[in-house]
């Protein structure tokens, strides 16, 4: 075996040493980071450039309930 091998075994193994519920738990929390940072995005910047406007033309609206939704289906699973 090589020297690469070694480094990528060495990282494989330590990998495997976080506990899974660990990891769901940061995933889920970067979905929720997101969804907080979605949220506090300005009125402005969520328009679309057409200048549509109306309750669908708010495109934070929508992020915000396909995150919400990921977050939901991940805290489940």
């Amino acid at each position: 075996m090589t020297p690469l091998h070694y480094v990528g075994e060495f990282f494989r193994n330590a990998l495997l040493t976080i506990p899974l519920p660990g990891v769901r738990a940061i995933f889920v929390a970067l979905q929720v980071a997101l969804l907080i940072w979605v949220l506090s995005l300005p009125r402005e910047a969520t328009r679309p450039p057409d200048g549509s406007g109306g309750w669908a033309g708010n495109l934070k609206i929508w992020a915000a309930l396909a995150i919400s939704l990921q977050v939901l289906v991940y805290s489940v699973l």
